[in-house]
């Protein structure tokens, strides 16, 4: 018995055990995706047009990624009170938000509507950074693998909530608003008080490797069955039974990473009890050391090249030290770093890449509608899975290019800004199968930025003010979702409409007197069909998208040299 409640101590203080659980929560952070699949039914209960849509949308857009507060606060609140507070946002935001679709509390002014999506939404600030601290902190070698992992996760939400509310068999739209209302709440709760630094770095064994490749293998598996599934209920007339079926098999795989935590904790046969207890309290073995300094040599690259800038800078007179200036590639207050170019250019490119591929998520149900698709979801969890591949494609496939080609991080990021552009151009184009393949697109394109820029930030201005850097760069993605769908977007949409409306409305419209024509236009009593209602936006959001390539390609041309001066021990 003793030995049992020993073992149960480890396993519930094991960091794996943290990290899967960080990773159902990330499993949940992602609502704000989901707002493409609830937005037809905001519009149609609230009344609205597609630009006061727009302006949810960029409310939204501001909750998810304007985490100033969690940051500051996650340096003094413990990961509990993190987690609990983004629940209690959540609740609030979106569940006032069901109580309005369904009638049961008054409909408020859209300001104050705006006010709550961006509270329900920035919930997830909260949950991404007690993720995403408490998972650096217990993985302190492994930090690319295990972000990228607890990224992915996130780009599922929509996915897996989307296959939740399949199961049941509902045609009410208003039962998603309160799945986004009360699943990230629960599962926030229920992990509330697992993940928690565990002292991790003391835990680091040789299987380490073996463990994150069990947990890729997993994630994949999970995207292509989210995939095939999801794709096998759209074409296929599939009976209840076999819906509810395919759910089980989603939560087994989601559950499955569970097996790391509990095969490390059950001693093996050839292992005594004392000796692997050892192994999850004790400093690291030599064997495991040995491990670990060899990724040590490659993860201390860039930390030998940025931190001889601080020791130099250091060893300066304190005049000088205010007026030398840091190379790319050392390390960068935020005030230097706004005064570079390169800086700049980064943002504008993923202002222009991200912001377009954000205002298709944000409209997919509008673009679906507009083409003759009546079960918008389908959309909305393709793109999610996308999404998922492309951060962990787009960091792999860039660490591929900057480690064995010496090419620049950027150049990765101008190809997933082209796949953004042509899948613009398909929406418009609306051939027969392009909304399969634009979601394809737009997801991968989309995913792989969040990925590569990050990456490329550290790299260029250094670490030690990263989070500053990281939480500027990411306003630059409401910022284009306000400019493509709250100006582009949505104005040509509503001018469409209302043209639409005129012509087919004759008789009605005759009857109205030329004062009411104006506000019975901006009631949302009418939408748009057909292709031309994206055609002109899509255009022009492609055309911006090749802009956005070639910034990237400029940025890639400057920091060449960077680049071949930081990898150089790795490329030869």
């Amino acid at each position: 018995m003793g030995k049992l409640a020993e073992r149960l101590r480890a396993f519930s203080r094991n960091r794996w055990l943290v990290f899967v659980a960080a990773m159902w929560v990330q499993s949940m952070a992602g609502i704000g995706y989901l707002f493409g699949a609830i937005s037809p039914v905001l519009k149609a209960t609230l009344g609205y047009n597609q630009r006061q849509v727009a302006a949810l949308a960029v409310a939204k857009n501001l909750g998810g990624y304007v985490g100033v507060v969690a940051g500051t606060l996650s340096a003094t609140l413990p990961a509990w009170a993190m987690l609990l507070m983004g629940a209690a946002q959540n609740v609030l935001g979106y569940g006032w938000l069901w109580l309005i679709v369904t009638g049961q509390a008054p409909a408020l002014p859209l300001s104050m509507m705006c006010v709550l999506i961006f509270v329900g939404t920035n919930s997830a600030t909260y949950f991404d950074t007690a993720s995403l601290v408490t998972c650096i902190q217990n993985f302190p070698m492994s930090r690319g693998p295990m972000v990228g992992i607890l990224k992915g996760f996130l780009g599922l939400t929509s996915a897996i909530l989307t296959q939740v509310y399949a199961v049941m068999h509902t045609p009410d739209q208003a039962k998603l608003v309160l799945m986004v209302a009360v699943g990230p709440a629960l599962v926030a709760i229920a992990m509330m008080f697992v993940v928690r630094p565990v002292g991790g770095h003391k835990q680091a064994r040789p299987s380490d490797k073996k463990s994150f490749m069990f947990i890729y293998t997993i994630c994949l598996l999970l995207a292509s069955y989210l995939a095939v599934g999801k794709l096998a209920q759209d074409f296929l007339q599939l009976s209840d039974n076999v819906v509810n079926v395919l759910t089980v098999i989603l939560f087994v795989l989601l559950v499955s990473p569970i097996a790391i935590p509990v095969a490390l904790t059950i001693p093996s046969k050839e292992e005594v009890s004392m000796g692997e207890e050892a192994l999850l309290s004790e400093p690291l073995t030599r064997e495991a050391s040995t491990s670990q300094e060899e990724e040590d040599q490659q993860q201390a690259i860039l930390g030998e090249v940025q931190e001889k800038s601080i020791k130099d800078i250091s060893s300066l007179p304190l005049s000088e030290r205010r007026d030398r200036r840091p190379h790319l590639g050392e390390n960068f207050t935020m005030v230097q770093a706004l005064a570079k170019a390169d800086f700049w250019l980064i943002w504008a490119s993923f202002l222009l890449g991200s912001g377009s591929g954000l205002t298709v998520m944000d409209n997919l149900g509008q673009m679906s509608q507009a083409v003759g698709f009546r079960d918008v979801n389908i959309f909305v969890s393709l793109t999610s899975i996308w999404n998922f591949l492309g951060r962990v494609g787009g960091g792999y496939f860039s660490e591929i290019i900057v480690r064995e080609r010496g090419y620049p991080r950027h150049a990765a990021l101008a190809i997933a800004q082209i796949l953004i552009a042509a899948a613009h151009f398909l929406f418009a184009m609306a051939w027969p199968g392009t909304m399969y393949i634009g979601t394809f697109l737009v997801g991968l394109g989309y995913g792989a930025h969040w990925a590569i820029v990050p990456a490329a930030v550290s790299e260029l201005f250094g670490v030690k003010h990263f989070g500053a850097m990281y939480n500027f760069l990411t306003l630059a993605n409401p910022t284009g979702s306000l400019v493509f769908s709250g100006l582009i977007t949505s104005t040509l949409y509503d001018y469409e409409a209302e043209k639409q409306a005129r012509q087919h409305h004759q008789v009605t419209m005759a009857l109205l007197s030329p004062a009411r024509l104006p506000g019975f236009l901006a009631d949302g009593a009418v939408k748009c069909e057909g292709a031309v209602c994206f055609f002109v936006s899509s255009l022009v959001m492609s055309v911006l998208c090749v802009v956005g390539a070639g910034l990237s390609l400029v940025v890639a041309h400057r920091t060449k040299r960077v680049y071949a001066d930081l990898y150089r021990p790795v490329s030869t």
